[in-house]
Order: C-alpha cells, then sequence, then structure tokens
C-alpha cells in the first residue's frame, strides 16, 4: 500500500458562500511516489473525501498557457470530479493533452515565450477534442460535483454555486506561496473573455478568438457575466511579473497576448506597445464597459520600471473585489492517504 499526499481545501472555505465543493490538488510526482497510476489516486480521493470534490492533477515540470496568453511553469495534466466516494466511469476524469511544440504551431503568435523561456519542457492546455465524451464544455462531471474549463472552474450542480480557478492561483497553492480569495467583479469578468487563439485550448479546441478579440462578444453585459462569484487568485505582484516576462519576450497586447485589462494595465505603466488597431469593436466595448476606453489610450507620462510595477501592483491592476491575501496553508490542509 503506498502514500499520496494531497493539498485538500474543504467545501465552504473563503468567502460569500465560499468553495462551492471540496477541492483536492495533486502533484503529479506525488502520484508516482505512491505506486498507483493517476486513475488510481483520483479514485482514492474521492473515496476519502466523501462528497463532491473536484480534483487537478500537476505537472510542476511542465508549463502551460493563461487564458490570455501568458506561458507560466506548472501545468494541469488531468482534470476529475468526484463524489459519494466514487468517480463517474464516462464523464469523472479527463486528461489533458501533452501538445508536441513544433516550428508550426510556434506560429501561435503567443508561443514565442516557450521558445525563449522554457523550450524543452512539456505543454499543456486543454485536453484533445477527439479523445473525451462531451462535446463542447472541457468538463467533468460526478453526482454534484463539476469541473468545467480544464479544471478552472468548480460548481455545485445542485446549489448551483460555482468559483473561478484561474490556472495562476492554482499553481501559487501547489507553491505554498501566497494567494488572494476575493469576490471577481467586473473587471475579471470581462478580462476572462480576452482569449487568444490556440489548439487545444482551455476552453476552444481550436483557433478561435484571436488576440484582440473577445470571446464573449456581449457588450456591457460581459462585465455581469462573472461578476459576483468567489475566486481564487494569484497576488497581483506576482501576476505583474508574468505580464513583465511576456512583454520582455516581445509580446504585443492585442497582437500576441490578449487585451485583459491586467495586462493592459503593465503594458501602460511600463510604456509597452499595445496594438490598438489590432483590437476588434465588440473587445473595444467591453473593455470601456470597465472603465478602458480605447481610443483614448495613452501610455504614462513617466514609464515605470519593472521594480516598481511590482511593488505597486495592487494599485496598477485592477480587479478583485473585497480581496483578502492568506498564506495558502491557511486554508489548504494538507492531507496524506493510504492508497
Amino acid at each position: 500500500m503506498g502514500k499520496l499526499t494531497i493539498r485538500f481545501m474543504k467545501q465552504g472555505t473563503g468567502p460569500k458562500q465560499g468553495l462551492p465543493i471540496n477541492v483536492a490538488f495533486i502533484d503529479k510526482r506525488d502520484v508516482e511516489a505512491s505506486g498507483k497510476n493517476v486513475d488510481e489516486a483520483i479514485q482514492a480521493v474521492s473515496k476519502v473525501v466523501g462528497g463532491p470534490v473536484g480534483i487537478n492533477v500537476f505537472d510542476m515540470d511542465a508549463v502551460t498557457t493563461t487564458s490570455d496568453g501568458l506561458v507560466v511553469e506548472g501545468a494541469i495534466v488531468t482534470m476529475a470530479a468526484g463524489d459519494l466516494g466514487k468517480v463517474h466511469r464516462e464523464f469523472g476524469i479527463l486528461h489533458m493533452e501533452e501538445i508536441q511544440v513544433t516550428s508550426e504551431l510556434i506560429k501561435e503568435e503567443h508561443l514565442t515565450q516557450w521558445k525563449k523561456y522554457y523550450e524543452g519542457r512539456k505543454l499543456y492546455r486543454g485536453p484533445n477534442p477527439n479523445k473525451k465524451l462531451i462535446p463542447v464544455h472541457n468538463v467533468c462531471i460526478t453526482g454534484k460535483a463539476v469541473n468545467n474549463n480544464s479544471a478552472t472552474e468548480m460548481m455545485n450542480a445542485v446549489t448551483m454555486e460555482e468559483i473561478l480557478l484561474p490556472i495562476l492561483g492554482q499553481l501559487q497553492i501547489m507553491k505554498d506561496g501566497p494567494i488572494v480569495f476575493g469576490l471577481t467583479g467586473e473587471v475579471i469578468s470581462v478580462g476572462i473573455g480576452m482569449t487568444v487563439a490556440e489548439k487545444y485550448g482551455r476552453v476552444f479546441p481550436s483557433r478561435q478568438f484571436r488576440a484582440g478579440d473577445t470571446a464573449h462578444g456581449c457588450g456591457e453585459y460581459a462585465k455581469t457575466l462573472k461578476c459576483d462569484i468567489p475566486c481564487i487568485v494569484v497576488p497581483k505582484s506576482v501576476l505583474a511579473k508574468c505580464i513583465i516576462q511576456a512583454l520582455d519576450a516581445d509580446m504585443v497586447p492585442w497582437l500576441h497576448i490578449g487585451c485583459s485589462p491586467a495586462v493592459l494595465a503593465v503594458a501602460i505603466a511600463r510604456g509597452n506597445e499595445v496594438a490598438i488597431d489590432n483590437i476588434t469593436e465588440k473587445a473595444k466595448l467591453e473593455l470601456k464597459s470597465v472603465g478602458f476606453d480605447v481610443d483614448k489610450l495613452k501610455p504614462a507620462k513617466v514609464a515605470m520600471n519593472d521594480e516598481e510595477i511590482i511593488e505597486r501592483a495592487d494599485e496598477i491592476i485592477p480587479g478583485v473585489v473585497e480581496p483578502v491575501m492568506y498564506d495558502s496553508s491557511k486554508i489548504v490542509t494538507r492531507m496524506t492517504l493510504s492508497i
């Protein structure tokens, strides 16, 4: 019998209604050390938790992309949902596809970052659409537990409550770093729609909604879509570092990476070029609804250096309502299971 260590967050933790289901994060290296395979480990976690649980398995040596195109270290490789000690045999587990990074794939505008910073590392984003049963969403469902959009939002199918779990916040937990718990607000509601076009994306399987466009496409209504639900996100100082790293790889917002308010705010403060001519009218409307009038954008009169931006990230980067920073150990329990 092997031992498996997981990071566990109990249902109800956090602001408002808190986590709608239990959440368990697993490091792939710990699965390998247990002598079991990933599916067996997921089954064991569901059995121990008993109630509704979303389960994400990470390869911290791989890389992934954020929805707006930042390439970052650490990746979810398997997502799952369990309830009543079980995992649905058809819809309960979904593996992300390892993406072979070829010269052709690097034509995806934002993957120049992989070439500059992470060449040789495995790349994961979403699943292969030809290897999953549910045709549209990248989702796992077992009983009350729903794990959606390649493991970046979780829901309770009975109470209809949900939480947003952007990948950077999850990676902070896997690194035992500080996290921010709060409510999404209008800026995040708009920002999560500002995606990039990519193969096997976290939400879309093919190259839809390029940089400068919006996946929401619903004008002022976009700011209301996900504006009042709990979220676990990365501290803004860490987000600023990730954005700066992308800008240092010559990524131009709205041309190579997405036009999220966070990316825009850092680029303006830093004095970076922004591809205003490449933004769609739909994206303009959504950004204007949260205070970013693209037609009136001007770079900072005096560009800030990277250290200033990181230090003042909470002032510069908008988003998250009623944020509270936690040491992740305060809300995450390490559990060791016998499997």
